[in-house]
Protein backbone atom coordinates (compact mmCIF):
# COMPACT_ATOMS: atom_id res chain seq x y z
CA UNK A 1 0.00 0.00 0.00
CA UNK A 2 2.70 2.53 0.91
CA UNK A 3 5.50 2.91 -1.62
CA UNK A 4 7.92 5.04 0.38
CA UNK A 5 8.19 7.49 3.28
CA UNK A 6 10.21 10.66 3.80
CA UNK A 7 11.36 12.35 6.98
CA UNK A 8 12.69 15.87 7.51
CA UNK A 9 16.22 16.38 8.85
CA UNK A 10 18.17 19.55 9.52
CA UNK A 11 21.66 18.05 8.98
CA UNK A 12 21.57 15.68 6.01
CA UNK A 13 25.15 14.39 6.34
CA UNK A 14 24.72 13.57 10.02
CA UNK A 15 21.32 11.95 9.49
CA UNK A 16 22.59 9.88 6.53
CA UNK A 17 25.52 8.63 8.61
CA UNK A 18 23.14 7.72 11.46
CA UNK A 19 20.73 5.86 9.19
CA UNK A 20 23.55 4.08 7.34
CA UNK A 21 24.26 2.35 10.65
CA UNK A 22 20.72 2.03 12.02
CA UNK A 23 19.08 0.65 8.88
CA UNK A 24 21.83 -1.86 8.04
CA UNK A 25 20.47 -4.52 10.44
CA UNK A 26 17.14 -4.26 8.60
CA UNK A 27 18.79 -4.91 5.23
CA UNK A 28 18.33 -1.34 4.01
CA UNK A 29 21.29 0.44 2.39
CA UNK A 30 21.87 3.87 0.94
CA UNK A 31 20.86 3.72 -2.72
CA UNK A 32 20.59 7.41 -3.66
CA UNK A 33 22.55 10.43 -2.49
CA UNK A 34 21.51 13.85 -3.75
CA UNK A 35 22.27 17.36 -2.61
CA UNK A 36 19.11 17.62 -0.51
CA UNK A 37 17.97 14.02 -0.05
CA UNK A 38 19.20 10.50 0.63
CA UNK A 39 17.24 7.34 -0.14
CA UNK A 40 17.56 3.93 1.55
CA UNK A 41 16.07 0.63 0.51
CA UNK A 42 16.65 -2.94 -0.58
CA UNK A 43 16.06 -2.63 -4.34
CA UNK A 44 14.74 0.93 -4.64
CA UNK A 45 14.55 3.87 -2.20
CA UNK A 46 11.75 3.26 0.29
CA UNK A 47 12.96 5.49 3.14
CA UNK A 48 14.04 9.04 2.33
CA UNK A 49 15.80 11.74 4.33
CA UNK A 50 14.98 15.26 3.13
CA UNK A 51 17.06 18.28 4.11
CA UNK A 52 14.98 21.04 5.65
CA UNK A 53 17.13 23.96 6.79
CA UNK A 54 15.70 25.57 9.87
CA UNK A 55 13.78 22.41 10.72
CA UNK A 56 12.96 22.50 14.41
CA UNK A 57 12.37 19.15 16.02
CA UNK A 58 9.01 18.92 17.79
CA UNK A 59 8.98 18.75 21.57
CA UNK A 60 7.63 15.72 23.41
CA UNK A 61 6.19 12.79 21.53
CA UNK A 62 5.92 13.70 17.83
CA UNK A 63 2.61 11.80 17.64
CA UNK A 64 3.56 9.64 14.67
CA UNK A 65 6.09 6.99 13.84
CA UNK A 66 7.34 4.97 10.91
CA UNK A 67 7.57 1.21 11.31
CA UNK A 68 10.08 -0.84 9.31
CA UNK A 69 10.14 -4.63 8.98
CA UNK A 70 13.00 -6.64 10.42
CA UNK A 71 13.86 -10.22 9.47
CA UNK A 72 14.00 -11.45 13.07
CA UNK A 73 14.38 -10.44 16.72
CA UNK A 74 18.16 -10.16 16.39
CA UNK A 75 17.72 -7.54 13.66
CA UNK A 76 15.32 -5.56 15.87
CA UNK A 77 17.83 -5.64 18.72
CA UNK A 78 20.70 -4.63 16.38
CA UNK A 79 18.63 -1.72 14.98
CA UNK A 80 17.92 -0.44 18.49
CA UNK A 81 21.52 -0.88 19.69
CA UNK A 82 22.93 0.88 16.61
CA UNK A 83 20.61 3.83 17.17
CA UNK A 84 21.69 4.22 20.80
CA UNK A 85 25.38 3.84 19.88
CA UNK A 86 25.16 6.56 17.24
CA UNK A 87 23.19 9.30 19.00
CA UNK A 88 19.60 8.13 18.88
CA UNK A 89 17.45 7.72 21.94
CA UNK A 90 15.32 4.88 23.26
CA UNK A 91 11.55 5.15 22.87
CA UNK A 92 10.77 1.51 23.58
CA UNK A 93 13.22 -1.25 24.37
CA UNK A 94 13.26 -4.36 22.18
CA UNK A 95 10.58 -6.74 23.36
CA UNK A 96 7.34 -8.56 22.76
CA UNK A 97 4.25 -6.43 22.28
CA UNK A 98 0.57 -7.07 21.71
CA UNK A 99 -0.97 -5.53 18.61
CA UNK A 100 -4.63 -5.54 17.69
CA UNK A 101 -4.47 -8.82 15.80
CA UNK A 102 -1.24 -10.53 16.88
CA UNK A 103 1.83 -10.30 19.03
CA UNK A 104 5.07 -8.97 17.61
CA UNK A 105 8.63 -8.13 18.62
CA UNK A 106 9.62 -4.51 18.19
CA UNK A 107 11.70 -1.56 19.35
CA UNK A 108 11.34 2.20 19.01
CA UNK A 109 14.03 4.86 18.63
CA UNK A 110 14.11 8.62 18.16
CA UNK A 111 16.67 10.31 15.91
CA UNK A 112 18.24 13.75 16.45
CA UNK A 113 15.36 15.39 14.55
CA UNK A 114 12.83 13.61 16.78
CA UNK A 115 11.63 11.27 14.07
CA UNK A 116 10.27 8.19 15.82
CA UNK A 117 11.16 4.95 14.04
CA UNK A 118 10.13 1.40 14.95
CA UNK A 119 11.59 -1.92 13.81
CA UNK A 120 9.28 -4.93 14.00
CA UNK A 121 9.21 -8.63 13.29
CA UNK A 122 6.25 -10.96 13.55
CA UNK A 123 6.45 -14.51 14.89
CA UNK A 124 6.24 -17.31 12.38
CA UNK A 125 2.83 -18.84 12.15
CA UNK A 126 3.00 -22.63 12.31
Amino acid sequence: MIDHVSIAVHDLARAADFYDRVLAPLGLTRLVTRERSVGFGKRYPEFWLNLREGHVAPGGDPGAHICLRASDEAAVRAFHAAALRHGGSDCGLPGARQATMTTYFGAFIMDADRNKIEAVTFPSVA
